[in-house]
């Protein structure tokens, strides 16, 4: 063989090692152990909320959460939703009809639930279906797969990662994708946080 082809062949093997050891950058596994802080449900755009007035019928109904976040019902327009827990908003908005009315008594009953953007679960990459999907407490990764419909056949699933916010800190740890949906590895199915991000990238080969 010629000698330029194989210093060819050898860059070429050089240059495709180089770019799969880019591609594994190895962060810390994440382990099944992980303890959930309890958080209460948090309002956000798209959430569906039944607002229930005591003895005033006529202002009590159901309204969606705008996309800026709020929320317009008899008596009360354009107050902010985003954020808030469910007994936070409906003190909110006795306060506002307390102008109107005496002592209201205000329930609020979230029906449809999307939650803040914050808080939502991202997926991204080599998913059947890449999406955002609302948080549900004692999420797992499991969960979220089944929701976005598994891996693509160009997945590497052990080399996914879940990007999370830790004390304000942003770290990555590395997820095993494959052996949890294709070998049935149920110590691979870890908890997930409101606000995780997970990435699946593409298999070089």
């Amino acid at each position: 063989m010629n000698i330029s082809i194989k210093a060819w062949i050898v860059s070429l093997s050089v240059i495709f090692y180089l770019l799969a050891l880019g591609g594994c950058t190895t962060y810390p596994l994440l382990s099944t152990q992980g303890e959930q802080v309890p958080h209460d449900y948090l309002i956000g755009p798209g959430d569906t909320l039944n607002i229930i007035v005591w003895r005033n019928p006529e202002i009590s109904m159901s309204v969606p959460v705008r996309p800026d976040g709020k929320i317009t019902t008899p008596l009360v327009e354009d107050l902010p939703a985003s954020g808030k827990t469910s007994t936070e908003l409906a003190r909110n908005i006795e306060e506002t009809l307390s102008k109107y009315l005496q002592q209201p008594v205000v329930t609020v009953v979230i029906t449809g639930f999307v939650g803040p953007f914050s808080e939502q679960i991202r997926v991204i990459g080599e998913a059947a279906q890449p999406q955002a999907l609302p948080y549900r407490e004692n999420m797992s990764l499991m969960d979220v797969m089944i929701a976005v419909g598994g891996l693509t056949d160009f997945a590497a699933g052990n080399r996914a990662r879940i990007i999370r916010n830790v004390d304000g800190e942003q770290q990555q740890f590395r997820v095993r994708l494959e052996d949890l949906i294709r070998d049935g590895d149920i110590s691979a199915n870890v908890p997930v946080y409101q606000g995780d991000v997970l990435v699946i990238p593409e298999s070089f080969f």
